[in-house]
């Protein structure tokens, strides 16, 4: 009787996507956060801050689900995405308004830069994946 074996373990393609998405912020957040200093002051930069903040811990917990989804089922996976992209957008909404009602800080500068950092790092993503550069991505081999 041959020995039973685990199938290989596939890395978690989404948490790496996170943690790629996250290191774009890194280079994306301190020029929003100088952009807002020079547009709104100090009090803007400290809201462009909190809002890119904001925007990469909702990045890396969706990572996080996904990738714990995906050891799960197909089934898991497909309500994580679904039901959790909902629940981390109503997450961000819930955490901004919190933020600004409690904090004294520039709320446009903070919304406008949560906004704008979410799309400008999805953007960014999806261009490299659709571009291939992401090649230990090669979740088909």
């Amino acid at each position: 009787m041959m020995p039973v074996t685990e199938p290989p373990r596939l890395p978690d393609i989404e948490a790496i996507l996170a943690f790629r998405t996250v290191k774009r912020g890194l280079v994306i957040g301190p020029a929003a956060v100088a952009i807002a200093w020079l547009a709104r002051g100090t009090s803007g930069a400290v809201g462009a801050a909190i809002g890119v903040a904001v925007i990469v811990v909702n990045l890396l917990a969706s990572g996080a689900v996904l990738s714990i989804a995906a050891r799960i089922s197909l089934a898991a996976y497909h309500a994580a995405a679904l039901f959790g992209f909902v629940l981390r957008l109503l997450a961000v909404t819930v955490s901004m308004l919190l933020v600004a009602r409690l904090f004294e800080i520039d709320r446009i500068a903070f919304g406008v830069t949560a906004i704008v950092t979410y799309l400008v790092l999805l953007g960014l993503e999806a261009i490299a994946v659709a571009r291939g550069d992401e090649k230990e991505l090669e979740w088909t081999s």
